[in-house]
């Protein structure tokens, strides 16, 4: 039978965020670039920024879409909150340690750009890692885009001189409440890889499954959110504690989804629910919500629901 799916809603909130697109010799190399630039990068709780694979590009990859090089490639999104000070900065600089880090020190990696950057919201990206090149680096036109050249020991890395960013969303989310520990995971697991392959969505946590969903808030004036110790099994009857766990759940766990806009968030979460919904052992499928107390904007669970 079919996991009940709750009458209600994510809530999603504005980030800002941006789009490189990194090219390698092979799918094995192009891993382990993704791999690394987009570790520690699952919430915005503790990490300078939300990290995650979009999607597959060229060869082996989206077979719609092109790369500058003609190599396989992958897009990558980072997200910061809009309400963060110097949010745009703060993007910056995430995207300038990952990518100097993470990708320039992948072998046979290049890195392109994906957002729009002839405007006014765009980062120098390019020419700041280039600086690695102590003076040899230098200007050139590449497959058509005006890059840095950097040499390298095992060649050059070529990199896109501007980035562009825009404003994004964060926090898009699905609860799957399991009658057992497996029927939880193997929902969110199943979940998350439906909701992977809707083009311009990432989902930042390992596997793209939180274990650990929480709430904003703490009884610790240094910790900004906590567990969600009203939907932990384990302290079901706890004194103190009510819990709002439906009868028989014994294990909860979580996507979390972000995107470029509300519509390709709405899409995914459609994606995740239909491809988990007949999960043996899971009870029911929800989501997190404050009330819109911290973003305005909400993705239905009933599809129906949803404006636009």
């Amino acid at each position: 039978m079919p996991a009940l799916i709750d009458d209600t809603y994510a809530e999603a909130f504005r980030s800002i965020y941006t789009s490189v697109l990194i090219t390698a010799r092979d799918r094995y190399w192009l891993d382990r670039a993704i791999d690394a630039c987009t570790g520690n990068a699952s919430s915005s709780i503790l990490c300078d920024c939300e990290a995650g694979l979009d999607r597959y590009v060229g060869p082996g990859g989206d077979a719609d879409t092109t790369t500058p090089d003609g190599r396989l490639g992958a897009v990558v999104q980072f997200h910061v909150p809009r309400f963060w000070k110097e949010r745009a900065q703060k993007l910056e600089r995430a995207a300038l340690v990952r990518v100097s880090q993470n990708v320039l020190t992948c072998p046979t990696t290049a890195c392109f750009n994906v957002l729009p950057a002839d405007g006014e919201n765009w980062f120098p990206l390019g020419r700041k890692i280039a600086y690695f090149g102590d003076g040899h680096q230098y200007k050139d036109e590449r497959f058509g885009r005006r890059v840095r050249v950097v040499p390298i020991l095992s060649g050059e890395f070529v990199i896109e001189r501007r980035f562009g960013w825009a404003d994004g969303l964060m926090g898009g989310n699905l609860w799957f409440f399991g009658e057992t520990a497996d029927g939880a995971l193997d929902a969110a697991t199943r979940a998350a890889a439906a909701a992977a392959t809707v083009a311009g969505v990432c989902l930042p946590f390992p596997g793209g499954v939180a274990s650990s969903g929480s709430k904003a808030g703490s009884k610790y004036k240094f910790a900004i959110a906590s567990t969600f110790a009203e939907y932990c099994p384990t302290l079901r009857g706890k004194e103190g504690i009510q819990s709002r766990l439906p009868e028989g759940v014994t294990s909860v766990q979580e996507i979390i989804i972000n995107g470029p806009d509300l519509p390709t968030i709405a899409r995914a979460t459609q994606a995740a629910i239909a491809a988990s919904r007949d999960t043996p052992e899971l009870a029911r499928i929800s989501a997190g919500n404050y009330g819109g107390r911290l973003g305005k904007s909400f993705v239905y669970l009933h599809p129906e629901k949803q404006p636009g």
